[in-house]
């Protein structure tokens, strides 16, 4: 996209919002980069330079636009879109492995030397691994600084800076501020340091149809995991450092995001897997673009544009409930979920007290007995065969892994066959293309639209979808009168503050 000049300048002098986070533009007379939406008078085109990414913006000698915030632009589709070496490794970054293990780790976790991992990144977004890290840890800071009251020295550590030297250049030179100047100028309230509570705003592509993505949240809830109270998702969140509690909360211009952690260093990662939760980098203009072209799914798109896939935290925790909710209704599902995590997840702490528990991680769930749970023979020991994969490491579902080879490593499972491989993909991994094409409520929807109801049959009519499948099964299962389709009786979208 960045390389086509013609179309990034159009995009510029439209100031169109769609392109924001597919490239950025930086001015050579000011020395600031911003997003294509950037409401200030667009410069002269000789003057426009574009890159891919913030971190490669920064590392040419830019600084962030103080007025369009381009730091805090919805991420690249592009990362959850393809399945390619570059994408996983922006998923990872996202997750925090460079903080956890360098540059190496996060070369070790994709299976490529370290050479390779930083020639492919440096080759697609012109920064390394190191460069687009450190464009993360000062977006973090500048959330932490605003956002809080926490003193400039824990602001450094929990945003990831291994000096205070190091923060203080790095904040000056993307923001043209010092630390105290940037807090200075923020507005809105800030939360006490000590309570470990933030308040900030995460930004979407409009549109964004809330209904069947919180619907879906709310009407899956486990119990003491997750609830929806007062016109918010809740839930508990298991963290590298630590634990978290955070509520969502939709409304017409952005996501109201309150988050309690235990460890401010897992603020990025929290944020990235929120992010991911709700599908917030999706380019809904063009799902709708190919989906709308289809005259069976025309009238559905045109009804709610912008519908998103309901995704997960942790994909580990999705594919176990993904199991437990094979050939069962919904409530059941939530039941055994329930039960399962009030006996071995780790408590949480809600000051609200509604939510008990963490979902149990996969070496909990390997020590559980398969005995004790109310589930058919055949399920208990596919529930135990993936608890002992996902330890073994057999099964990859992080947010760096293989799609082909978890599709693969779950295959090869007893009791897992295309329905729950395809969910898992689908909301676990963050396929968009994933086509759960003997679902039930698929089957009837498209029965209902005069589409293919068989299989095999559906499945070719689909290929006209690709690559939003996922995005077509949301459309499809709409159609019925599911709760999965409706926000919760009372919810009415506020606006919250950053």
């Amino acid at each position: 996209m960045h390389e086509d000049t013609e179309r990034c300048v159009r995009a510029v002098q439209s100031r169109d919002a769609r392109f924001d986070g597919w490239f950025y533009t930086a001015v050579v007379t000011t020395g600031i980069y911003c997003r294509p939406s950037c409401p200030v008078t667009a410069p002269k085109p000789e003057n426009m330079r574009f890159y891919p990414s913030a971190a490669a913006a920064q590392q040419a000698g830019f600084r962030a636009c103080k007025r369009c915030r381009p730091d805090a632009t919805p991420g690249s589709p592009l990362w959850n879109e393809r399945g390619d070496l570059v994408a996983r490794a922006m998923r990872l970054i996202a997750d925090g492995v460079i903080d956890a293990g360098g540059v190496a780790g996060l070369a070790t976790r994709l299976g490529y030397s370290v050479r390779q991992v930083e020639r492919q990144l440096l080759a697609e977004l012109g920064a390394g691994p190191l460069a687009l890290a450190r464009a993360q840890r000062a977006q973090t800071a500048r959330l932490l600084i605003e956002t809080t009251a926490l003193p400039m020295a824990e602001v450094t550590f929990a945003a990831g800076f291994a000096s205070i030297r190091a923060f203080n250049d790095t904040i000056r030179e993307v923001f043209a501020l010092s630390p105290t100047e940037l807090r200075r100028r923020a507005s809105g309230g800030q939360a006490a340091a000590a309570s470990g509570m933030l308040s900030l705003r995460l930004p979407f592509r409009q549109p964004l149809c809330p209904d069947s993505l919180f619907g879906h949240l709310a009407a899956t809830a486990v119990p003491g995991v997750e609830e929806w109270r007062d016109g918010a998702y809740r839930r508990t969140l298991r963290l590298p450092r630590g634990r978290g509690i955070v509520a969502l909360r939709p409304g017409p211009e952005h996501i109201g995001c309150q988050l309690a952690l235990t460890d401010l260093r897992d603020l990025p990662v929290a944020i990235s897997r929120c992010r991911r939760l709700l599908d917030l980098d999706a380019d809904p203009v063009a799902v709708a673009d190919l989906l709308g072209a289809d005259p069976a799914l025309a009238p559905l798109v045109a009804k709610a544009p912008g519908r998103r896939v309901p995704r997960t935290v942790d994909a580990a925790e999705l594919a176990v409930r993904a199991v437990l909710g094979q050939q069962v209704s919904t409530a059941a599902a939530r039941t055994h979920a329930g039960r399962l995590a009030a006996a071995h997840g780790d408590p949480a702490d809600d000051p609200a007290g509604g939510l008990t528990r963490l979902f149990p991680a996969p070496e909990a769930l390997a020590a559980v007995d398969p005995g004790t749970l109310a589930l058919p023979q055949s399920r208990r020991a596919t529930f135990a065969a993936l608890a002992a994969a996902l330890v073994a490491g057999s099964v990859d579902l992080s947010a760096g892994g293989d799609w082909a080879r978890a599709r693969a490593g779950l295959a090869a499972l007893p009791g897992i066959g295309a329905w729950t491989i395809e969910v898992i993909a689908m909301r676990g991994l963050g396929d968009p293309d994933a086509f759960v094409t003997n679902d039930r409520g698929v089957r009837a929807a498209a029965l209902s639209l005069g589409l293919p109801a068989t299989p095999a049959a559906l499945t070719a009519r689909a290929a006209a979808w690709r690559p939003w499948r996922a995005y077509a099964v949301q459309y499809l299962w709409a159609t019925s009168d599911h709760a999965i389709n409706r926000l919760p009786a009372g919810h009415a979208a506020r606006k919250d503050s950053a």
